[in-house]
């Protein structure tokens, strides 16, 4: 590299270090260096902007894909969007997020693996190992204390250097040490110091100790100084809007601010990561073979099944059985709404979406499938449900949409420039079903002008003052408004969006309707009815984008709108409800002892009505275990603050999150960590135990072949004999932790035997280094924290 690297000038150098526009890093020709193209892509491959002709495989969200408990799943999801990045020409994925779900109010919990630090670093590394065998870069992110959305720009997040290694440093370190070519530095500050200049974390932790020889890319617009940030680890800042770097930087290097050996240090990274994926001319790629073509469709479709957790089950109301149905109550707005990804930079433009209610209909081709909306909690109304045509105004460019909603971030459809575009227009031609009064929303931000026929319903910003760009598109506004309409005559709408000078490159615009229809009581009525007439009620509940999203924090784990009270009256009317609760994160359940099956869905992807009858029918079983813990009321929840004081957050709590704060508190959660049912039953025969494995044997005892996930937890007995460290004395350390895990498939009668590792960071602490405490253990081999199979004891 240092051949290439005497070739550039300063300036060149420096372009190297930024963004040329949202998403890229520029070309130099004179050394063989094409842009490097990055792209969001938690989930699916965005690309550079919103392309409805080139739609992103949607898979289910990051808790979903922890929740299958499968580093070779998460490896076949990885080769899966490393495979469309290739298709898409992006050649660095800002994935995975492996920031702890510290508390379930964390707005972008649904993005994130687990609460558990060593659950979240071996999906990740299986994810990363699966996109990286493509040649396209991963980076793990956000680095790090980015585990709530509050005032996540500026907030100082004060951790403990104990709780910073054993918890949320560790599954950053996993990934590391397997070989991830990125990492992104978060918005946040870490005792002091913003990420993005954070050099006791980025440069003396990350490169120096764990030898980290990839890049670190700042989150979008979180590098806001020159010096700070080229002192403090920093390699890339990006977008190019409102970059801190560029002739600043030149300027610094020449005043001596900033040494030009470190921008050389940057541009090595930067070059050594054009030369793996291949955009470096004359230096071999890091991949020439690329993995068989996976179709995307089908692992969507195994991901969700295997990630549904079943966590009730009362008298074997799952599986159903087909031939014993003759109607099938399908009930809630969420049904036919399907809401299969999260919202924010997760979000991407699917190729189809299978709502719950489309695949039980495909699947019970037989049986009377009715719906019911029953409840309905989304606070603005949907897209309207047709297609519609958008011009770019002052571009002049057309294109044609599924439904009446416009967003993207970055490059324009098209290709089109965002200098040119003033604007765009929505027009499609509706005609009601229904006479009276219906309702048109507009929502998104900016200025709107919406028409239905020949009047103005309204004309108006919808944003509110002092709302950056991020906010709006985060948080959008919506304003309603009626026309009166006749059945069966036709009226032209048309919105149009005025789009300040240069700002094109964000865009949301959505126009929403809402048909003339009975009262709130009377959709509950008409449900309860309908579940009173079936052989079974499927009532689909969950949150809504307005609740849970990147860019603000939950304030309740209540679901939203009166999904409760449908699900108490629907279960009331008929003995066999099943509730499907489709969330990202834990939301409460007070009704779950009173249905007979409660089955957890995540948000599960394009697939998730298919997935979701395979589960209900039997033809795939529901696999999935919890990452994280599920409170029975709020207030149980030991950790529930995301709100900064004085701009501050301090995690007091040290290394007792998730299910070690619930031990330490003596508290029971509704479904412990690790919990979820089958449809078999397993009988735990023998556990072996040394310093570095656990050896499990257990029996498929059921009627039916089946998957288990073998958890191994590992706890102290009593004090260790001497101290450690420095200080000389073992600091408090939880009940128990995951000390490993494996995923088993047996037949009926089938007894399989697995071995679970225990690297020595199993029994090691921090202070002031790592350090292995002498003692006794209790080794415990357990199908969830809270159902312990086989104990063994171990002196170390």
């Amino acid at each position: 590299m240092d051949d290439l690297l005497a070739r550039l000038t300063l300036e060149q150098k420096v372009s190297l270090l930024g963004g040329q526009d949202f998403w890229s890093l520029p070309a130099i020709p004179e050394i063989g260096l094409r842009s490097l193209v990055m792209s969001d892509g938690p989930i699916g491959v965005r690309g550079t902007g919103w392309a409805p002709e080139d739609p992103s495989i949607a898979l289910p969200s990051p808790t979903a894909l922890a929740a299958t408990w499968d580093p070779e799943l998460a490896r076949t999801a990885g080769h899966l969007l490393g495979q469309e990045s290739r298709r898409k020409g992006v050649h660095l994925l800002l994935g995975p997020t492996v920031n702890l779900q510290r508390t379930p109010l964390g707005g972008r919990h649904f993005e994130c693996y687990s609460e558990d630090p060593l659950l979240s670093g071996e999906i990740a590394v299986g994810f990363v190992a699966g996109v990286q065998a493509h040649g396209v870069g991963t980076t793990v992110k956000h680095l790090v204390g980015n585990d709530f959305e509050t005032d996540r720009m500026t907030v100082d997040v004060r951790i403990g250097e104990r709780a910073l290694r054993e918890l949320y440093l560790a599954p950053f370190e996993r990934v590391v040490r397997a070989g991830g070519w990125g990492v992104m530095s978060a918005y946040n500050a870490v005792n002091g110091l913003p990420m993005a200049a954070n050099g006791p974390l980025q440069s003396d932790v990350l490169k120096d100790e764990w030898g980290f020889d990839g890049i670190v890319v700042s989150d979008w617009r979180a590098a806001r100084e020159t010096v700070p940030a080229a002192l403090g680890g920093l390699d890339i800042a990006m977008p190019a809007m409102e970059n801190p770097w560029g002739a600043k930087l030149v300027a610094a290097v020449r005043s001596g601010a900033v040494p030009e050996e470190l921008v050389d240090d940057k541009v090595r990274r930067v070059l050594r990561l054009a030369a793996r994926v291949g955009v470096l001319d004359g230096v071999p790629p890091a991949v020439t073979s690329f993995p068989a073509e996976l179709d995307g469709d089908a692992v969507a479709h195994q991901v969700a099944a295997r990630s549904f957790v079943l966590a009730r089950n009362e008298h074997f109301t799952l599986p159903l059985e087909p031939a014993a149905l003759t109607r099938v109550a399908v009930i809630g707005a969420l049904a036919t709404d399907a809401r299969v990804l999260g919202g924010g930079s997760a979000q991407v433009v699917p190729p189809h979406v299978i709502s719950p209610l489309e695949g039980l209909g495909r699947a019970l081709s037989g049986v009377d499938v009715s719906y019911a909306v029953g409840a309905d909690p989304r606070p603005f109304l949907p897209a309207l449900p047709q297609p519609a045509q958008v011009e770019l105004l002052g571009a002049g460019h057309t294109f044609g949409v599924d439904t009446a909603a416009v967003r993207w971030i970055g490059d324009l459809p098209g290709g089109v420039d965002k200098d040119v575009v003033t604007g765009l227009e929505l027009r499609t031609t509706f005609t009601p079903e229904q006479d009276g009064e219906h309702t048109f929303a507009v929502s998104g931000f900016g200025t709107f002008d919406l028409r239905v026929g020949d009047r103005r319903l309204y004309v108006g910003t919808l944003h509110p003052p002092g709302a950056t760009r991020a906010d709006l598109l985060l948080s959008p506004r919506e304003h309603r408004a009626i026309a009166e309409l006749t059945a069966g005559e036709p009226v032209e709408v048309v919105l149009r969006q005025t789009i300040q000078p240069g700002m094109a490159h964000t865009v949301s615009a959505t126009l929403g309707h809402l048909a003339p229809g009975v009262s709130a009581d009377g959709m509950i009525d008409e449900a309860v009815a309908l579940a009173a007439e079936s052989d079974v009620a499927v009532v689909v509940v969950g949150t809504t984008e307005q609740v849970e999203s990147e860019g603000f924090d939950r304030t309740s784990l209540s679901l939203p709108g009166r999904q409760d009270e449908l699900v108490v009256r629907v279960a009331a009317a008929n003995p066999r409800t099943i509730v499907v609760v489709n969330a990202g994160s834990p939301v409460l359940l007070p009704w779950a002892d009173d249905v007979a099956a409660v089955l957890l869905t995540w948000f599960p992807g394009q697939e998730a009505g298919a997935a979701l009858a395979d589960v209900l029918l039997g033809v795939a079983e529901p696999g999935g275990r919890l990452p994280t813990t599920w409170p029975r009321r709020e207030h149980d929840c030991p950790i529930l603050e995301v709100v900064p004081r004085d701009g501050r957050l301090g995690y007091d709590e040290g290394v007792f999150i998730g299910y070690r704060a619930w031990e330490r508190a003596g508290r029971k959660p509704l479904y412990a960590f690790g919990h979820g049912l089958g449809y078999t039953s397993w009988q735990y025969e023998t556990l072996a135990v040394s310093a570095t494995e656990a050896v499990v044997t257990l029996t498929n005892t059921g009627a039916r072949a089946g998957r288990e996930v073998v958890q191994v937890y590992v706890g102290p007995q009593g004090e260790p004999p001497v101290g450690v460290g420095p200080a000389g004395v073992v600091p408090e350390r939880p009940a128990r932790w995951l000390a490993g895990f494996a995923p088993v498939e047996a037949h009926p009668g089938e007894t399989v035997t697995v071995r679970v590792p225990l690297p020595e960071r199993t029994w090691q602490v921090w202070d002031a280094g790592w350090h292995s405490v002498p003692g006794t253990y209790t080794v415990t081999a357990a199908h969830a924290l809270d159902d312990p199979r086989l104990t063994a004891t171990l002196t170390r």
